[in-house]
């Protein structure tokens, strides 16, 4: 890696570092860095004694600090910058809304291949005695040493995994107080170019004598010379008014059914040379397309609804019932913007809609679409941020929350599909934003329009269409003359009553189910918990596993024999015997998708039955396997979370079963009614897409719910009439904004008594709009206690100064010796 000397210009840059620290961090520029710095460019710091980091330059001055001397930048990592200037605009208004550092949206933004980071490497000390006999050696310093002498010099992650003990901490610090061991850091560089071979003949392209005597050597092998006039055809060697264009070897040798020894032949008589070439790893060459399909006359309409709208308002919202077709209205506008020289931004809140999407967009924008989400590798992800930084081309990004983060250049228009979804919104760690208000802003910011599309429109983003801030387009005629489906709503408490039910089925949902089936029909069952069972308990005691980390139950996952915890990953075997009363009495109650998934091969065991959630979609592979052998009908039932509610197309499904309501309906939280009507009302949506009328089976043990009435009618503008009452009543988001506070202890005591000073001095700047403190629902993650304050301001105040008056309150509150190990941050419009 290049470094820099320490002479200084008279220059010094602002560097933002990924760190949760408020400001920018003063460099002195070296005398020869100086000419080739531009903001944005990536350089590495050291920051303290030993750690060095990736820090982007925010801004180039020659100011020097007054109060210490500045460290000079150790390298510049890339000739050109790696973010545009709105980039840093967009992450100063990310990290003045959301209340977090612009190192924290750093952190978020950047793919973790363009982050230089310092990784701990450990290494025995060579003037180490191991021989001196009144050294001892516990067990785990012992074979620490034995791995080093092995292995020489390993990071820490490594040695772990050598070793096969986890935490090597205090070992690692004993070896060090000794002189065993020595450790260091280094800056280590996670990005890796993809290359790959190429090939060339030895010869200028004009000369054709040369050319001749290459043919005259091959000339007794049928096989070489084939090989040879393929290259030449390949490159287009012989067209002197064309640019040569690059060969890979693998291709070549594919193309023409060779082998490496052909090729090697060529190689060895030095008619052809090979070369190694840095190449995306996406394909950009241009793939056959089709043109988008036909609009029906109801998508026509609204799409010059759409269109129309565009003219006066920069935010469009498109509100089309489930298995209207918005995609193919996306579809149109995505067309005319890139056929303008423009980009699309097309954001959808789960992974599992990317990989449906794909297939459907690539057929019509070919290599001109990107796919960006954390199921890609970090080599993945940089490639498609390093072609958007360096192709002025027309394209289109298809992407979860993190793509509002790419480097755009001409930015159109932006898509928000399912806008209403939770999904959009970041929660750990910082910046905790919101993808699609924070995509509202970018498209302002690149002059580029907004369309937000849903058949369940969040309450405020409804509430803004109804009053003038977006523009409002209705489709509410389903696809080719489909029906919205029925739905039934079954009360579970006498169906027990009656013993109807068997298992988690309702009589009604089985025999709909078999109906379907047998008509060659396929049926989703939902159910938003993944797991074997919610419920482990001794029926003797009434023990329950408990995390050691957090206030949750453990829950039981069949398939590994473990229980887990869903918050902080902690596991644990299932005991055979009640660690409590000692009685071979532990039952297992309650239904995941994993126990459903089991249910359903036993209850329906002659057709196929696959598993959406978590568990079974570590990979981006696993999302597209099940979902194509879905489409593909090779499966007859999926089970699945929230995650087969979200958009997913499947013509085939004729049976929806929600399969307990209640854990939707009974969340104490203010956005609970509408959360549960959007999740109902969307996955209801998943049956009947065509022409057969769908049937929906809606589970539950209180039938008399009203959320549930309007999901029996779809009628959303019934529910929003009556949740915009209560949040008015109560004054909840639209009227206000909400900014929940969060702070983290170790000790129970401590942050219960910290919280209640901190809400006194919350009391004494905002007055009345400071409710808490109180316990969240789960009051301890990962051995961190919490309690949490909400702060309501009006919905017209200004972030910018709420957040002056956080820092104030903070700063006041941090001369309290107890704030010393407390963790505070913020959740700006909690969703």
């Amino acid at each position: 890696m290049p470094t820099s000397s320490t002479r200084i210009a008279e220059k010094y840059a602002e560097v933002i570092l990924p760190l949760p620290i408020a400001g920018t961090f003063t460099y002195g520029i070296p005398a020869e860095m100086a000419p080739l710095l531009q903001r944005g460019c990536r350089v590495l710091v050291q920051f303290g004694r030993r750690k060095y980091y990736t820090g982007i330059i925010a801004d180039i001055h020659p100011h020097p600090p007054k109060d210490y001397e500045v460290k000079p930048l150790m390298a510049l990592l890339d000739p050109q910058p790696v973010i545009r200037f709105p980039q840093l605009k967009f992450w100063e208004w990310i990290s003045g809304y959301y209340l977090c550092s612009t190192g924290e949206v750093m952190k978020a933004a950047l793919p973790a291949g363009l982050k230089v980071e310092s990784e701990t490497f450990v290494s025995l000390n060579e003037d180490f005695d191991k021989g001196d006999a009144d050294m001892k050696f516990s067990e785990t310093q012992a074979i620490i040493i034995m791995a080093l002498t092995e292995k020489k010099r390993l990071r820490v992650s490594e040695l772990e995994k050598a070793t096969g003990i986890a935490n090597l901490g205090h070992a690692i610090n004993r070896l060090l107080e000794i002189g065993a061991i020595e450790i260091d850091e280094r800056a280590v560089e996670h990005y890796r170019p993809h290359t790959e071979t190429m090939v060339a003949v030895c010869a200028e392209r004009n000369d054709n004598d040369t050319l001749h005597s290459f043919f005259d050597l091959v000339g007794r092998s049928a096989r070489q010379e084939r090989l040879l006039v393929a290259y030449l055809e390949m490159s287009g060697w012989m067209r002197a008014d064309e640019p040569l264009r690059d060969v890979e070897k693998k291709r070549l040798i594919e193309a023409t059914g060779s082998t490496p020894a052909i090729f090697k032949a060529l190689t060895d008589k030095g008619i052809l040379r090979t070369y190694k070439k840095t190449v995306n790893r996406f394909n950009t060459g241009t793939a056959s397309v089709t043109a988008p399909a036909v609009l029906s006359p109801a998508q026509n309409k609204a799409f010059r609804e759409i269109d129309s709208a565009f003219r006066s308002n920069a935010t469009v919202l498109l509100h089309g019932i489930t298995g209207s077709g918005k995609t193919e209205i996306y579809t149109h506008l995505i067309d005319r913007v890139l056929a303008d020289g423009n980009q699309v931004l097309y954001l959808v809140p789960e992974i599992s809609l990317t990989t449906q999407l794909t297939d459907r967009l690539r057929r019509v924008f070919g290599d001109r679409l990107l796919v960006y989400h954390s199921k890609f590798s970090d080599n993945e992800r940089v490639d498609v941020w390093k072609r958007l930084l360096d192709s002025r081309q027309p394209l289109i990004v298809l992407g979860v929350r993190s793509s509002v983060f790419l480097p755009f250049h001409h930015l159109g228009l932006v898509i928000i599909d399912e806008e209403h979804e939770p999904s959009f919104k970041q929660y750990d760690p910082a910046p905790r934003y919101n993808a699609r208000d924070a995509a509202i802003v970018l498209a302002s910011m690149h002059g580029a329009k907004t369309l937000l599309g849903s058949a369940t429109p969040s309450v405020e983003t409804y509430y803004k269409a109804l009053n003038g801030k977006y523009a409002l387009v209705s489709l509410e005629e389903r696809f080719e003359g489909a029906t919205l489906p029925d739905v039934e709503i079954v009360d579970m408490r006498a169906q027990r009553k009656q013993r109807i039910n068997r298992g988690i089925l309702s009589g009604p949902l089985r025999l709909a189910t078999e109906e379907a089936l047998k008509e060659g029909r396929q049926a989703i069952m939902f159910q938003n918990r993944r797991g074997f069972a919610p419920v482990v308990v001794c029926r003797e005691c009434g023990w329950t596993p408990k995390c050691v980390n957090c206030d949750v139950s453990l829950v039981y996952h069949k398939n590994i024999a473990q229980l887990r915890c869903h918050y902080c990953g902690h596991s644990a075997p299932l005991p055979a015997v009640c660690p409590a009363c000692g009685q071979n009495s532990i039952d297992i109650y309650g239904y995941g998708t994993e126990r459903i998934a089991e249910e359903m091969h036993e209850a329906f065991s002659d057709y196929r039955v696959a598993r959406m959630d978590l568990d079974t979609t570590r990979n981006k592979e696993a999302f597209q396997e099940i979902i194509e052998e879905f489409s593909k009908k090779e499966t007859d039932i999926l089970v699945g979370t929230q995650m087969v509610s979200k958009g997913l197309d499947f013509e085939r499904v004729k049976v929806v079963g929600v399969l307990n309501a209640d854990t939707l309906l009974n969340f104490p939280d203010f956005r609970s009614t509408e959360r549960a009507f959007n999740m109902l009302e969307q996955v209801a949506g998943r049956a009947g897409r065509r022409a057969e009328k769908g049937k929906v089976i809606i589970q539950t043990t209180a039938p008399e719910s009203e959320v549930l009435g309007f999901v029996k009618r779809h009628d959303y503008k019934g529910f929003y009439e009556a949740e915009i009452a209560d949040r008015q009543r109560y004054r909840y988001p639209p009227f206000t904004r909400v900014v929940n506070i969060y702070l983290k202890h170790k000790d129970a005591a401590t942050v219960d008594s910290l919280a209640v000073s901190y809400t006194m001095a919350l009391r004494r700047t905002f007055g009345q709009r400071v409710l808490g403190p109180e316990k969240p629902y789960v009051s301890r993650v990962s051995t961190w206690y919490l309690q949490s304050v909400m702060l309501k301001v009006e919905s017209e105040a200004s972030m910018t100064k709420v957040k002056a008056l956080l820092r104030e309150i903070y700063i006041g509150m941090a001369s309290d010796p107890r704030m010393k190990q407390a963790m505070l941050y913020y959740d700006v419009d909690p969703v």
